[in-house]
């Protein structure tokens, strides 16, 4: 870890059992999430446990120092980046602490993500539980997060959001103190923050009524209704004080983004297992008319109604993962421009009553019935992929997150589309879709291109037309995405100026100094801050201010170049997820994220454009040969498996590869140990002659030795032992005249090391 003896957090490590890193090339790995920004933090921690996090939060506060909690890093606001020490609980605080199925409860940490916790849910209890909300981010999305952000999801028309599951929160203030908020809580010092916070929304109280959206899904500024709502629902209580203590403000801190409290623990509520649920997709020929069709469809009850347009599934179709069921859901189909996704959950016989019905209540005739099989499964996961799979478009302007979010009654979501249209047309640009449309929530990004400053101010034109839009409509900018970097400068356009200065004294309350993830939904600034830290034109000067020149490349990265390869990562942080597939293998055996794709991906373009490094810097000003970067690239096993799992197709192998050649050429010369594994198949070959001799030698100590110091091979790591090549054991006998002429490619390995996987696919052709 290179440190700089004047940083104060040198001396952090030495109060934690967890890491402090502090280098430039570890801090920008934690400068951006999955969101168009990039701010470099102060430094990064990962705490050994939850005690471990709040002690290094507590040596922060003391010094005045900001701090930053994050879990997964999917946030799309913004919200994750800040000039803070971030501390990172994803990987090392995860534990799940209970599972009590009679009180249909459970007690975690907050890095367990939830898909890990769901798993977990059902094996305590036989499937009959599980935790309700469901992300799209949900493989990699950690529960702290989750709160954070009030995540909701597919299903929210059903379920509802984060808060709505959150019974108990085990939070630490800026001020050290840690506390647990929960209803009919004892604690004192609990109840005089609930008696102030009462406070602001009672003064508040006809304000919050009229300027708060009655949409079914919001997430933008504090939720002071939800404050408001349970208060009015209390039975009258005989003191002040007793009211005050009843409150429970969970629900508050849900959604806050970090800024109140940082979560350390969680008991959340769980919900009964669907007995049955299936999987309809309809096709309409454009967004308009499955938006059209939503009111009929929402009189059937369904779990969820999900939106994507031609534009996602035409991506989808690119995808390896996604192509299959894309082309099955008429991906490339003319007469497509939408699909809905409804679906259907409870006992059997009201599933089988909704989808009779559902013919005459959607108005179309394209109806692909999918069950609640492999094939729904595939599909759900292509809707899953639609936010990263826009990052697949070709060309400088891409879809941006920056307006993505809004939540809008769903009998004024029709009119909300065509005027939306009208503003990004008047902008010069077209827009892609999808959306949760059961509650009224699309998202919805605009072609732009960061870089470009008349493209810039297109941004702020089209995010002040749409926020005035939602505003009309009776919705809200942030049905889920939450405010950050990208909403927050529209709080007060939104609220009014007097319901922000009342989410000043909410923050005031429970962080008077502002140290928790500052200027975050208080002090947001104004529209023209929505472009400002942006991760494609970031405020380091020199190259990175714009794409850089290319240089030449071994590998052919077509018009994209290799920057644009390394940039087509948007850090949604797919690769962050711990089973299916294969992605990725380093990321699940460390839970480091420097190594995973999404870690290698923003190494490898931070290091291109110029940003950080030490080493050959050569005249479009990247920096080959430096040192931090390849350790960031060393784990990578060149499996492939984020190019065919990455729904942006991300192929870090082949940007590890290309990186590697380049630092070799700015050296002028080729490692031993690359020389050596290129030349493996010619070894194999030789050694082949006599594999027994070959053998024998390869496991001598002399040979041992050689090997760890000249090519890096450990000498306690057993080498692929030689065998009879496979074209010398195959017998002509066996091929079947008259059959279908095939060729088998075999590799290296199987050829000298593996003859035996040969053989077999020889007797299966």
């Amino acid at each position: 870890m290179s440190v700089s003896a004047a940083n104060p957090l040198e001396s952090l490590a030495r109060e934690i059992a967890g890491e402090v890193r502090l280098s430039s090339h570890d801090r920008m790995l934690y400068a951006t999430d999955a969101s168009m920004y990039q701010v470099e933090p102060l430094g990064v921690v990962i705490p050994a446990s939850t005690e471990d996090a709040a002690i290094a939060a507590r040596w922060c506060f003391e010094r005045g120092l900001p701090v930053l909690p994050r879990a997964g890093g999917t946030s799309l606001a913004g919200q994750c980046t800040n000039k803070a020490v971030v501390i990172d609980v994803s990987a090392r605080c995860r534990g799940i602490l209970e599972i009590d199925a009679s009180s249909r409860t459970c007690r975690v940490e907050p890095g367990i993500s939830l898909d890990d916790l769901n798993r977990a849910i059902a094996r305590a209890t036989d499937g009959g539980l599980f935790f309700a909300p469901d992300p799209a981010s949900g493989a990699q999305a950690c529960v702290g997060g989750m709160i954070g952000n009030n995540a909701a999801g597919a299903r929210s028309i059903r379920y509802g959001r984060t808060s709505e599951h959150v019974e108990r929160i085990d939070g630490l203030l800026a001020s050290g103190e840690r506390m647990t908020f929960e209803g009919d809580s004892s604690d004192e010092r609990v109840g005089e923050i609930n008696a102030r916070v009462e406070d602001v929304v009672r003064r508040h109280e006809a304000l919050i009524c009229e300027r708060f959206p009655k949409t079914l899904r919001r997430n933008a500024g504090y939720a002071l209704d939800g404050v408001l709502a349970q208060l009015d629902a209390m039975d009258d209580p005989a003191t002040d004080a007793e009211r005050a203590r009843r409150l429970n403000l969970s629900g508050l801190l849900c959604g806050s983004e970090g800024t109140l409290a940082m979560t350390l623990g969680a008991t959340l509520g769980l919900s009964q297992t669907p007995a049955a649920r299936t999987l309809a997709v309809v096709a309409y020929p454009s967004v308009e008319h499955a938006i059209d069709a939503l009111q009929g469809i929402l009189t059937l009850r369904p779990s969820a109604v999900e939106l994507i347009d031609d534009t996602v599934l035409g991506l989808a179709k690119r995808n390896l993962e996604c192509r299959g069921i894309a082309e099955e859901l008429g991906a490339g189909d003319s007469a497509v421009g939408a699909l809905l996704y409804i679906e259907f959950q409870g006992e059997q016989g009201e599933i089988k009553d909704a989808a009779a019905r559902l013919g005459s209540a959607c108005g179309s005739t394209r109806i692909e019935d999918l069950g609640h099989g492999d094939r729904a499964a595939r599909a759900w996961a292509l809707r899953k992929a639609g936010e990263p799979l826009l990052h697949g478009v070709a060309g400088d302007r891409k879809p941006v997150s920056f307006v993505e979010d809004c939540a809008i009654p769903v009998e004024r979501l029709s009119e909300f589309v065509r005027r939306m249209r009208e503003i990004v047309a008047d902008a010069g640009t077209t827009a892609a879709y999808w959306a949760h449309a059961s509650v009224g929530v699309l998202h919805m990004r605009p072609l732009v291109d960061p870089r470009d400053a008349g493209d810039r101010a297109r941004m702020v034109e089209m995010a002040t037309g749409v926020c005035d839009l939602a505003r009309e409509l009776g919705g809200v900018m942030s049905g889920e995405h939450g405010d950050g970097r990208a909403r927050g400068p529209f709080l007060a356009r939104c609220f009014g100026p007097e319901l922000v200065r009342a989410f000043g004294e909410i923050k005031a309350i429970f962080d008077p100094r502002g140290l928790l993830n500052p200027g975050n939904i208080v002090e947001p600034g104004g529209p023209e801050e929505i472009v400002k830290r942006l991760r494609m034109m970031p405020e380091r000067g020199g190259a990175a201010q714009a794409r850089t020149a290319e240089v030449p490349t071994f590998f052919d990265f077509g018009d994209e170049g290799f920057l644009g390869a390394a940039e087509a990562c948007n850090g949604a942080g797919f690769c962050r997820k711990t089973s299916g597939g294969t992605m990725c293998p380093s990321y699940r055996a460390t839970r480091d994220e420097r190594h995973a794709t999404r870690g290698r991906a923003n190494a490898l373009r931070l290091v291109i454009s110029g940003q950080f490094g030490e080493g050959t810097r050569g005249a479009s000003g990247a920096v080959f040969n430096d040192a931090e970067t390849l350790e960031t690239l060393s784990l990578c096993l060149g499996c492939k498996a984020c190019k065919a799992e990455c729904p942006t197709n991300v192929d870090v192998a082949k940007l590890k590869s290309e990186y590697l050649a380049q630092s070799y050429r700015a050296r002028g010369w080729v490692p031993w140990s690359a020389q050596a594994i290129g030349s493996i198949h010619a070894l194999h070959r030789l050694g082949s002659v006599a594999p027994g001799l070959a053998n024998v030698a390869g496991a001598a100590g002399p040979t041992r030795w050689l090997l760890e110091r000249a090519i890096g091979i450990d000498a306690r790591r057993s080498l692929p032992r030689l065998c009879k090549p496979l074209h010398r054991r195959w017998r002509k006998e066996h091929a079947h005249p008259g059959g279908p002429r095939v060729v088998l490619l075999a590799d290296t390995f199987t050829t000298y090391t593996e003859p035996e996987i040969g053989l077999a696919a020889r007797r299966v052709l």
